[in-house]
């Protein structure tokens, strides 16, 4: 770490130590690690948005306010003497350098999914060794929004070996799940139709996973298109001097194609904003 990043974490480290002093401010010397976790979470969001918007000042500004909250984090832990920042990165790097093999102690593995499999023992080795449990599913976080814990749900057992064949099994899930939807519409039953809902957007995640596709991101990206098209229609109706009301259904798909014309138009001439990498490859957790 140069100089200047180290000044640059200890000053914000010495804000944090002030902010919390006796004298410091009376909102965050109340604070405790259980109070912030709503605004890790917050924050968090807000740095996603950021890097999807591939906006590098905002997530320069949302970086620094996540790094604040686990430092503070930190801090409230540091003074009840249970572990200090030092503690964290030393035992983050044993952690990675452990669980990466292939490139600290000359393994080798045939293919990604050879190594992701010996991700997933090492992790269940240091749990044992930890008295943590070692189910598959132990470590899956609770907080996760529903789509990313499926997809997560689905990358562990397709990782142990419980999922379907091919891609076309999965379609023909996929198909045979809508059906049973429908039918369940059909019958009025609401019950069933719930639970069929959910059984055909758990289906649908898998597909995307089986494309490099994260439905958590995917369904993300299709209600900024929304918001955006939507908005189109509202500037539309502003400039006929109407309210929405007053519009006919005509008259605002016009406006919405027009604004599915204008991002076609924008994403064949822009190459300054990469799309995000697409790849079959499950993460490691």
């Amino acid at each position: 770490m140069a100089d200047d990043e180290k000044m640059a974490l200890e000053e914000l480290r010495s804000v944090i130590a002030r902010l919390t002093a006796p004298d410091g401010c009376k909102w965050d010397r109340v604070q405790t690690p259980e109070t912030l976790t709503e605004y890790v979470i917050e924050e968090s969001h807000e740095l996603v948005s950021a890097i999807r918007a591939h906006d590098a000042d905002e997530v320069c500004e949302e970086l620094g306010d996540v790094a604040f909250l686990l430092l503070f984090i930190t801090h409230l832990f540091e003074k009840d003497g249970k572990f200090t920042l030092t503690d964290v990165f030393k035992k983050c790097a044993a952690k990675m350098i452990h669980r990466h093999p292939h490139v600290f102690a000359g393994a080798t593995f045939a293919n990604l999914e050879e190594q992701l499999k010996a991700w997933e023992q090492l992790k269940k080795e240091e749990h044992e060794n930890e008295g943590r449990p070692t189910g598959v599913y132990d470590s899956l976080p609770r907080g996760l929004e529903p789509l990313a814990r499926a997809y997560r749900i689905h990358s562990k057992a397709a990782r142990h070996g419980f999922t379907w064949e091919s891609t076309e099994d999965v379609e023909q899930q996929v198909e045979t799940e809508w059906l049973e939807y429908m039918d369940a519409v059909a019958r009025q039953d609401a019950g069933a139709v719930s639970h069929e809902l959910g059984d055909l957007l758990f289906s649908i995640v898998e597909l995307g996973r089986r494309h490099g596709l994260k439905a958590n991101a995917e369904l993300d990206a299709a209600n900024q298109r929304f918001l955006a098209r939507f908005a189109h229609i509202e500037e539309g109706a502003r400039k006929a001097g109407k309210e929405l009301s007053e519009m006919t259904l005509g008259e605002m798909d016009a406006l919405w194609n027009e604004a599915k014309a204008m991002e076609h138009d924008a994403a064949d001439a822009s190459t300054a904003c990469p799309t995000a990498q697409k790849t079959g490859a499950d993460e490691k957790d």
